[in-house]
């Protein structure tokens, strides 16, 4: 069909995807999913939802999952717990698959300790509750209590599987857990006899990579049994921007845009690795090479749930009915931000430099939306399409300590918590 030239929609995608399951494909049917967001249908596998329940139609558990599964996806919190309670209404309460479903998209929306309470209350779980909870608290960066519910699931009988060991090892990798992470890898075929696929090597690259063992991680990719994809580069060039390593991010970039062209979420980590080497030469052989490929960059957009509805936004967007009074807020927390005591000189140095290049992003403007228009105790949470910059890392961080508000925010990699003026990542993301 797409080589005909005809465009999926709403309904193709979930046949599609039935046939993966049918047929034990799931690289097939990650691919699958990953062109449904690229399409922009997400939105559609709970229109579709609303628009059944509006004729008179009752969903069944295998439905519910779908519409949890979306929710986590896309941080769609009331819909969820509106789930949740449409479950124990139908008596659904005690399904297995659904509970699990549900520690899902609790994690994934932002309250992990109602995904924890659910899976605390579950009379049996298997390998996917054990999975869901682990890869929560990894996501949230608390990788020290993911490793310990790793290792009571085993010290419980349950033998984990290979996802079960992508969850621990990202939670290693977002924690900094480096030698825990090496040894959950290395017992994984010598021990519980499961081959490590390209996944489990992406969050070894990842693993090593963030720690600073950047010859290790290269080493690792070439040395595997499995052919690379465009993660596993794409984590080394990572892990090159973190710790300023241009020349092996040059490497990275040659081989990840061997493999997906078209992603341009690497040529702006590339351009990224420059523009903290101050190399101009280089961030402009990037845009000229995006231009010549005619690709253009993801926009950044945000987005927080209030009363029920979603309000989205884009770096400086202008759009949003409050925009006057939004812009008023954020300029009001620029100028406290910049007078805060004990800011650091470097500190503010790097701020300024984030914000005369690149302007108002749209985490920003959800902060000052949500502030202007939510209860002083409630905690606030936002969703963003791409992984935060630092200098609205360091704003957010800022902020929460000057309004004594918490913050989450959930990137495209991990979640962050703000609260006090600190982070949990730790500034390890």
């Amino acid at each position: 069909m797409l080589r005909s030239g005809a465009s999926p929609n709403a309904f193709t995608f979930p046949f599609a995807i039935k046939s993966c399951a049918a047929l034990s494909l799931p690289i097939t049917g990650k691919q699958l999913h990953c062109h449904v967001f690229k399409t922009g249908l997400a939105n559609n596998v709970l229109e579709l939802y609303k628009e059944m329940e509006s004729k008179g139609f009752c969903p069944d558990p295998v439905t519910l999952v779908g519409v949890l599964s979306s929710c986590a996806h896309l941080g769609a919190l009331s819909v969820g717990k509106e789930v949740e309670r449409k479950m124990e209404g139908f008596g659904f309460s005690s399904n297995p698959f659904l509970n699990n479903a549900l520690i899902n998209m609790y994690a994934r929306c932002g309250n992990l300790k109602k995904a924890r309470d659910i899976f605390d209350g579950m009379p049996v779980k298997s390998v996917v509750s054990w999975t869901a909870i682990i890869g929560g608290y990894g996501m949230h960066g608390q990788g020290e209590v993911a490793v310990e519910l790793f290792d009571e699931m085993i010290r419980g009988g349950i033998k984990p599987d290979g996802t079960a060991f992508v969850s621990v090892l990202s939670a290693c990798s977002h924690a900094g857990l480096t030698n825990k992470g090496l040894d959950y890898f290395g017992v994984m075929e010598r021990k519980y006899r499961l081959w490590p696929g390209a996944e489990h090597y992406s969050c070894m690259v990842d693993l090593l990579g963030r720690a600073g063992r950047l010859n290790e991680a290269r080493e690792l990719i070439e040395s595997m049994q499995v052919r690379a994809d465009g993660a596993l580069w794409g984590a080394l060039l990572g892990a090159c921007k973190i710790h300023r390593n241009v020349e092996l991010a040059e490497l990275a970039f040659e081989r990840v845009i061997e493999l997906e062209p078209t992603n341009t979420g690497y040529y702006v980590l590339l351009s990224n690795v420059y523009t903290e080497a101050r190399n101009l030469e280089g961030i402009l052989r990037v845009r000229m090479l995006m231009r010549e490929r005619k690709l253009k960059k993801d926009p950044g957009c945000s987005y927080v749930e209030f009363k029920g509805r979603v309000h989205l936004f884009f770096a400086g967007d202008r759009n949003h009915p409050q925009t006057n009074e939004i812009y008023k807020k954020l300029n009001e927390l620029e100028n406290l931000v910049k007078d805060l005591d004990g800011c650091k000189k470097n500190d503010h140095e790097r701020r300024e430099e984030y914000l005369n290049s690149m302007g108002v992003h749209s985490e920003k403007l959800a902060v000052a939306f949500a502030l202007l228009n939510t209860r002083k105790e409630t905690e606030i949470i936002i969703i963003k399409n791409l992984r935060i910059c630092g200098d609205c890392h360091l704003f957010i961080k800022l902020v929460s300590k000057i309004v004594d508000r918490q913050f989450v925010v959930r990137d495209a990699t991990r979640f962050h918590h703000f609260k006090n003026g600190f982070c949990s990542c730790k500034e390890y993301w």
